[in-house]
């Protein structure tokens, strides 16, 4: 086995990573955090990626309420469906947008109607 001379400096091969504690030159840019192990990934739905009627629970809870918000409480129904679309828009479901716009709708045509009707009746 070879070993350098006494008092030889010894100069690390280009591929030896520098140690752990040793310091960054100063012009090096900043160390970047490690990665973790990589996560599995879910294969796309065999619907190509379109939820099912049971993935979409906001959205259709949003579109009740902007059917009850024409006939009952346009207010209250009108605000809860929009809230409902929109949660269920940001949650990725495709008729959470349609859910908000049609509660919207549906309280200004209830509240409209309301008005009508008290006009008519009194």
């Amino acid at each position: 086995m070879w070993f350098p001379p006494e008092g030889a400096r010894q100069v690390p091969d280009a591929e030896d990573p520098p140690p752990d504690d040793a310091p960054a030159p100063p012009d090096a840019p900043p160390a970047l955090p490690r990665a973790g192990p990589p996560t599995p990934r879910t294969p796309p739905s065999a619907s190509g990626g379109r939820r099912r009627g049971a993935d979409q629970v906001l959205s259709i809870l949003g579109c009740v309420c902007a059917a009850v918000a024409v006939l009952y409480a346009p207010v209250l129904f009108g605000l809860a469906g929009i809230v409902l679309g929109v949660a269920g828009h940001l949650r990725g479901e495709p008729l959470g947008r349609w859910a908000a716009v049609a509660a919207g709708a549906g309280m200004v045509a209830g509240t409209a109607l309301t008005l009508v009707l008290q006009s008519v009746m009194s």
